[in-house]
């Protein structure tokens, strides 16, 4: 239980919460393992949970009835999906699928809305978490409509790597990945990607992708199509 209090206190979510009020939170989490590949929830499902990704990584999705995939968002560590069924009654919009085995941390709608009427400041840390969230996805939408794809593709890699890392996007992003992530071709973004690498703008080491020139990417990516 100790673990799990310290682990929601580096989640923006809790953030502000002390910790009597996160080890109660922390009581009502239930842990639950997803195998690579399985579905963890599904578009249309009664949504009725916040879940919080503990270990592995997670993709939410969209798809398209002569099966073509939109990645709306990956997941990792410290990362939550769920949060609106917090609020209302309405199913789940997307797919969410584990993209490697993957622990997932569940907390009950009910269970969350009994702590907020007991602590009405969790409310206050959830609105918070979802004005981020909204203005993450304006710019998502702004980038899609404004830019072209190497565009696209720049900003995707500024947004996935992290300057305290050495620039090195850890998590693994395939060309197909990154395709369903700026709503492109496979060819297309193979294309960008030697271009970037022939511009001394990345690099690639043993499958992950390393920042060399954020400043030209930062260029590319303001670069309106």
């Amino acid at each position: 239980m100790p673990a799990t209090t310290e682990f929601l206190s580096t989640i923006p979510l809790f953030t502000g919460l002390d910790s009597v009020e996160l080890s109660k939170f922390a009581e009502l989490l239930r842990e639950k393992v997803y195998p690579k590949g399985s579905v963890i929830l599904f578009e249309d499902d009664p949504g009725d949970a916040l879940f919080i990704v503990r270990d592995g990584r997670v993709k939410v999705v969209l798809l398209a009835e002569d099966g073509r995939e939109v990645i709306l968002g990956l997941l990792g560590i410290g990362q939550h999906f769920g949060e609106l069924a917090l609020i209302d009654d309405q199913p789940r919009s997307a797919h969410v699928i584990a993209m490697e085995e993957s622990t997932l941390l569940v907390l009950r709608r009910d269970d969350f809305r009994r702590r907020v009427e007991a602590n009405p400041s969790v409310a206050w840390s959830l609105l918070a978490d979802l004005s981020r969230r909204l203005r993450q996805a304006d710019a998502q939408i702004g980038s899609l409509v404004l830019l072209d794809v190497p565009g696209r593709m720049a900003r995707l890699l500024l947004d996935s790597s992290a300057d305290d890392n050495g620039g090195v996007i850890e998590k693994q992003l395939t060309h197909q990945t990154i395709a369903h992530l700026i709503g492109a071709s496979r060819e297309t973004v193979s294309r960008a990607m030697r271009e970037f690498q022939d511009l001394g703008w990345v690099a690639t080491e043993r499958r992950r992708i390393r920042i060399v020139d954020r400043a030209a990417l930062e260029r590319r990516a303001q670069q309106r199509s």
